[in-house]
């Protein structure tokens, strides 16, 4: 009988123990999070499971009925957690502050990049009211508490008791709620931080506009005035990423600040689209392909128009980003398949859009919720853009200057031979003129030399064809080596050219000049036989000579070459006079240069 009574006591102690314990859990749960002491040496002070939240489906609720019910259902808040808020649903959290000593003002913080729909904050007054301090996207930011990148609310401690705060949140769609707690001091190092960070990618998204804008005007090319476009409209989706566009370029309207990540970021990538291109050239290549790839960019603007306008943020924002993504797929298929039809420039875009791609995907899967707040989650993106604006700036300069080489040579062909890039003979005759004139007005000399190439025919015999075409384009080379900056060497006819040497200039110095040509002509060649040589014969004049005109004088040096056999072991001529003394070799005028 005693045995039996022991073992209902025992029972009954358990029982009480048990019911005890799921009290204790109730009261727990009943109470708010106390949030651990604010300290300025460990900022952020995150909130992280120190609060509790509830979810909210009708969306009606006050803070006074959320104060008051007792049978509300809140749950700790997880780290990185992702809320399934809709339109219509609210968020509510709780939270108790320890009592601060410190007189430093603290903030709390949500973190959010794009901003959220609706946060507000409550605490009791004086009077046992809540006072509500309001911002959001749906707010017009110079109505915030404080005009910040993201919500930003004052908070007011006490020294003495723990103060309680309640938080409502609204979205659109699933979001996650990074709640933490900052001091002044602290907000102000942060933000300057980023504003460097910021300050730096404006300022080059700012150079490639100017730099586009100068290229479409000088230009006349339609590639510089597309990256521009793309340049701005990229600038202006950070911009509202990053709140910066809501803070100073749209702060009075809400509406704006709600939609303008999506409809910028879509309009943006519409654009580079357009630009790659127009980059790779793609109407010339295909015009087919380009069209296509014009309506899909137009499409995709009027879609998501369309969309922003007719659905609630929670259905149209996987819409978007699958736009987005496939604009940026259909682009890079682009670049790769000019690649494959020998673009030269197309490998660089594609290398200039992967640090892009990267950070685009981490912001989009932060937009859609499917990452955690994070650096790279927040200024990935800029990164990755100031990362490619000086490799596509580049791109397009070297393709102008590709176009523009193409445009100069194609201009130049009355004026340059095609084969070496010297003058031709009208140019070196107009030139001649000139120099005769201004060696008369400066009272200096000057000189005029003709040059001809004697063994041609014997290099075709002896080594092919190949190498007698080729011998020209070689002697061409080493004349310009020989020639000063100044000096101007030109092709005259197949086997014939011609140099102006600008004085002053003696006749000892032209003494120099021919055998120079000579020995230079007569070195090995790279690529050729080393018996294939060009073997020449110098003829030269000083001017003024004699008050001869250039025709004249261009007449007579022909003369000479021509009465030269061909045969002649003597190699160098001069107008009318016995050939002078050869002074020493280091004494000549000019000095090769390779």
């Amino acid at each position: 009988m005693l045995h039996l009574v022991g073992r209902a006591l025992l029972l009954s102690v358990t029982i009480n123990l048990l019911c005890g314990g799921l009290l204790a859990l109730c009261s727990v749960d009943a109470a708010a999070g106390t949030v651990p002491a604010l300290n300025r040496r460990t900022q952020p002070v995150a909130l992280q499971d120190r609060g509790d939240y509830w979810i909210d489906r009708t969306g009606q609720f006050t803070p006074e009925q959320v104060a008051s019910t007792a049978a509300i259902p809140w749950k700790p808040m997880r780290t990185d957690a992702v809320y399934p808020v809709t339109s219509g649903v609210s968020m509510w959290v709780r939270f108790d502050v320890p009592p601060a000593q410190d007189a430093e003002r603290w903030y709390l913080e949500v973190l959010y990049p794009p901003s959220i729909d609706r946060a507000s904050l409550y605490t009791r007054d004086s009077a046992g009211g809540w006072k509500e301090q309001l911002a959001g996207d749906q707010v017009a930011v110079n109505k915030w508490p404080v005009p910040h990148l993201h919500p930003l609310f004052p908070m007011a401690l006490s020294a003495a008791q723990p103060t309680h705060y309640l938080v409502r949140l609204e979205n659109g769609h699933a979001f996650s709620a990074p709640l933490q707690f900052i001091s002044e001091g602290h907000l102000i190092y942060s933000e300057q931080r980023v504003s460097l960070m910021l300050g730096i990618f404006f300022g080059l998204t700012g150079l490639a506009v100017l730099f586009c804008v100068i290229g479409i005007v000088w230009l006349r090319d339609p590639a510089y005035g597309l990256y521009a476009l793309c340049a701005v409209l990229m600038g202006l989706t950070q911009a509202a990423v990053t709140g910066i566009g809501g803070l100073h370029l749209w702060p009075n309207w809400p509406w704006w600040n709600g939609v303008s990540t999506a409809l910028l970021g879509t309009l943006a990538a519409s654009a580079t689209l357009l630009f790659t291109s127009s980059a790779v050239s793609l109407h010339e290549r295909s015009p087919r392909l380009h069209w296509l790839i014009v309506g899909q960019a137009s499409l995709s603007m009027v879609v998501a128009i369309s969309l922003t306008a007719l659905l609630p943020a929670a259905s149209r924002v996987d819409m978007i980003l699958a736009l987005i993504v496939l604009l940026e797929l259909s682009g890079l298929l682009v670049l790769v398949a000019a690649w494959e039809r020998g673009d030269r420039f197309a490998p660089w875009l594609i290398l200039s859009y992967l640090p892009v791609i990267v950070s685009s995907s981490w912001t989009l899967a932060r937009y859609a919720e499917r990452i955690p707040a994070g650096f790279f989650a927040l200024y990935g993106m800029q990164l990755g853009l100031a990362l490619q604006l000086p490799i596509v700036l580049a791109v397009l300069m070297l393709r102008s200057q590709q176009r523009h080489e193409n445009t100069r040579r194609l201009h130049g062909l009355d004026r340059v031979d095609p084969a070496t890039g010297l003058i031709n003979g009208h140019v070196f005759a107009t030139r001649l003129f000139r120099m005769i004139a201004r060696s008369g007005r400066l009272d200096h000399q000057s000189a005029v030399v003709l040059i001809d190439l004697i063994n041609s025919e014997q290099i075709q015999r002896d080594f092919g064809r190949k190498a007698a075409n080729e011998l020209p384009l070689r002697v061409a080379g080493r004349l310009l080596s020989t020639a000063r900056e100044i000096d101007s060497a030109a092709r005259l006819s197949e086997q014939r050219f011609g140099m102006l040497v600008e004085g002053p200039f003696s006749a000892e110095d032209a003494a120099t000049l021919g055998p120079r040509i000579v020995a230079r002509c007569l070195m090995p060649y790279k690529g050729l036989p080393v018996d294939c040589m060009a073997k020449v014969h110098v003829a030269y004049a000083l001017i003024p000579f004699q008050g001869s005109t250039g025709q004249e004088l261009l007449a007579r040096l022909e003369e000479r070459l021509a009465a030269a056999p061909a045969n002649s072991r003597r190699t160098v001529f001069m107008l009318d006079e016995a050939s002078p003394s050869q002074p020493p070799w280091c004494q000549s005028h000019i000095q090769p240069r390779d």
